[in-house]
């Protein structure tokens, strides 16, 4: 008996370690989900739009659209979720050109039509900040909203924290990405995990106001990690709850668009 539990115990070891390694290594593979898109795919869209090109410092070049409002405003700097590419997401862009605010989406390394592949978190905070850097040469930063959703929310926070744009939205935004590993997988040792995006962290150091939009319903990442965020607020900041909201549809609820709409015209 003691012999067959010491080569349980062993047998059950290896297998977590293969399990935390496997994770280590194909993280970038369990955490972005990008849909790829040729280098010659030609966006199609309704929308007046611009395709942008920006070379990075390796050299690797990002793809994004920008989305022009009648009589813009500003720009509306948008870091989507973990999933699909700009074709995917440009759905959204109507109801921000239509409150009079260019909309620019960034596909990250690996997504739609960007070069490379996302390798750490220092590289996509880079990138991140490349590209702001070219729309800080075209829009004045009183006129940049930085917004970032689901996965996004992280990196615009880290964005945001060390620029200065007019505001910082975020929908759907987690505590950390170590937060939700625990929350989730709390068999896992969070040092494991190389993409910490401790958006908790980055909002100290926001001197912009900040607006979160959460749905109570929320599947995915649960609305208790904006409760917990709102303790990091400062005085202006904003939680507003999404009543029986899910995660995938924020962007066409009718109450996150009046906020939004008098929150941009304020």
């Amino acid at each position: 008996m003691r012999k067959t539990i010491i080569i349980f115990t062993v047998v059950a070891a290896a297998i977590y370690i293969a399990i935390c390694t496997i994770l280590y290594f194909y993280q970038e593979k369990i955490i972005f989900i990008p849909e790829k898109l040729g280098k010659n795919f030609t966006y199609n869209f309704p929308e007046k739009f611009e395709e942008i090109n920006v070379k990075m410092e390796d050299g690797t070049q990002l793809n994004g659209v920008l989305f022009k409002a009648e009589k813009s405003k500003g720009l509306l700097f948008y870091l989507h979720g973990n999933g699909g590419s700009v074709n995917s997401w440009a759905h959204i862009s109507k109801l921000y050109t239509d409150l009079g605010y260019d909309l620019f989406l960034l596909d990250f390394r690996g997504y739609g039509k960007s070069g490379g592949a996302i390798a750490s978190e220092k590289q996509i905070f880079k990138d991140n900040q490349t590209v702001y850097n070219f729309f800080k040469k075209k829009y004045t930063e009183d006129k940049i909203v930085v917004l970032g959703y689901s996965i996004g929310t992280g990196l615009a926070a880290k964005l945001a924290s060390e620029n200065n744009p007019k505001l910082l939205i975020l929908q759907a935004p987690y505590y950390s990405l170590t937060e939700i590993m625990e929350q989730n997988f709390s068999f896992i040792p969070s040092f494991i995990l190389k993409y910490k995006f401790a958006t908790s962290e980055y909002l100290k150091k926001c001197k912009m106001p900040v607006v979160v939009f959460h749905g109570t319903n929320d599947e995915v990442i649960p609305f208790e990690n904006s409760k917990m965020l709102e303790q990091e607020f400062k005085k202006g900041d904003v939680l507003v709850p999404l009543d029986g909201e899910i995660h995938s549809l924020i962007t066409d609820n009718l109450e996150y668009q009046a906020k939004l709409e008098n929150i941009l015209n304020n």
